[in-house]
């Protein structure tokens, strides 16, 4: 348990900025799903619609502390292939 009034301050901030981080990665990860649902239909535009939407959200997020901006975009160029490999299969 925290004694000093700075450690106290210092649990009172971790606790705030635990529960918007999860709420960020949260939001992110359902926008993937989204993505890769319009994947899985193999809807080449709802998915493209969904990468636009989840590049959108992890820059975002990438913008804070939440998520550092190498992987977001990481996780925006693994997406990205995955789309691509729909497009060459439609194609």
């Amino acid at each position: 348990m925290a004694h000093s009034l700075q450690a106290k301050k210092r649990a009172r901030q971790n606790a705030k900025n635990n529960t918007a981080n999860r709420a960020r990665k949260s939001r992110v990860k359902t926008q993937i799903k989204h993505f890769e649902a319009a994947l899985d239909a193999g809807n080449v535009d709802a998915a493209a619609e969904q990468l636009r939407l989840v590049s959108k959200k992890l820059d975002k997020t990438a913008s804070t502390s939440t998520m550092h901006k190498k992987t977001a975009s990481r996780k925006k160029s693994r997406l990205a292939k995955q789309l691509n490999k729909l497009k060459a299969k439609k194609a």
